[in-house]
């Protein structure tokens, strides 16, 4: 990922936030795409297309414009990398991400998602005897305080359900995982790079899969599902991440991940009209917890102490 360190100068700062926007937009339209397609076809299937897809597209793009800027040759390591690292990440994630959507509402996981800032925190090291190890373990209390309030509900009823949020919250931890992953790759390829080249390579990786989930099941051939998944690949998976590429680009990423706190909202949203999932006392209770936990991990509290 890009990281400017500063804001640019003559940048139009309205203009990069309403990309922001759009591409939170985006996610919790294509999101909402991937639940309903989850009602009919085989989970991993749709995520093993809609990233090689994705990738080619976003592969050429780099090859034939210059969009995303200049293109990195790969090296032997960096390209093992790209298989058992990032690509393999994304291919877990992705695998727990579209099973969660078939087994529990969308507004669940998007919160789940959203305390992914969070784990990366505690990622970071142990507790230690200060106040930025207070600060992080505090944010994550929060954080597990909001998902408790949306999963132990779930225990409580009979079926299948809580496999849903058990996934949901694997869902965070691997998205975390894989963040950690890309950073990684950040010293040697651009944000749109490592995109193109870890869809590509999980929906390679997710291929033998999905062929024995399609070889064993019945698949629908329906122009909206078809639509559906085209919506995913180009409006989540390339237009989506072009606005994040080029934010990146011009402001700070931190500031930039300020915008993850809306893909809850947005994924509710889109959810609840497109789909009828409804939204209840504990989505905002859980979501309120979660952002506290998100705010409170991301502050600098040293130089409020200091002021």
């Amino acid at each position: 990922m890009i990281d400017s360190g500063t804001v640019r100068p003559n940048v139009n700062n309205g203009a990069i936030a309403a990309g922001l926007l759009l591409a939170v937009f985006l996610w919790g339209a294509s999101n909402t795409a991937i639940k309903f397609l989850v009602r009919f076809w085989p989970p991993i299937a749709i995520g093993s297309t809609r990233f090689v897809a994705a990738g080619l597209v976003l592969l050429a793009l780099l090859r034939w414009t210059h969009l995303f800027g200049a293109r990195h040759a790969l090296s032997a390591d960096l390209n093992r990398r790209l298989w058992w690292r990032g690509g393999l990440s994304l291919a877990a994630y992705i695998v727990a991400f579209n099973w969660a959507l078939k087994l529990t509402a969308l507004s669940h996981v998007a919160l789940y998602l959203g305390a992914s800032p969070v784990w990366a925190l505690l990622w970071e090291g142990p507790p230690e005897r200060n106040w930025r190890s207070a600060q992080r373990y505090g944010a994550a209390a929060l954080a597990f305080c909001g998902v408790l309030v949306l999963f132990l509900p779930a225990l409580r009823q009979a079926g299948v359900r809580w496999t849903g949020e058990i996934l949901g919250l694997a869902c965070s931890v691997l998205w975390t995982q894989f963040g950690i992953q890309c950073r990684s790759l950040g010293r040697d390829l651009s944000g749109a790079e490592i995109s193109a080249h870890t869809f590509l390579r999980a929906g390679l990786l997710l291929a033998p899969l999905a062929l024995v989930e399609v070889s064993t099941a019945r698949i629908p051939w329906r122009m909206d599902l078809v639509w559906a998944q085209v919506l995913c690949v180009l409006g989540g998976g390339v237009a989506a991440f072009a606005l994040w590429n080029s934010a990146l680009r011009h402001w700070k990423t931190s500031q930039v991940y300020l915008f993850n706190n809306f893909i809850p909202l947005s994924n509710m949203a889109w959810a609840h009209y497109c789909l009828n999932e409804p939204v209840t006392a504990a989505f905002w209770v859980s979501m309120a917890l979660i952002a506290a936990g998100v705010l409170l991990g991301q502050a600098n509290l040293q130089r409020f102490r200091s002021s």
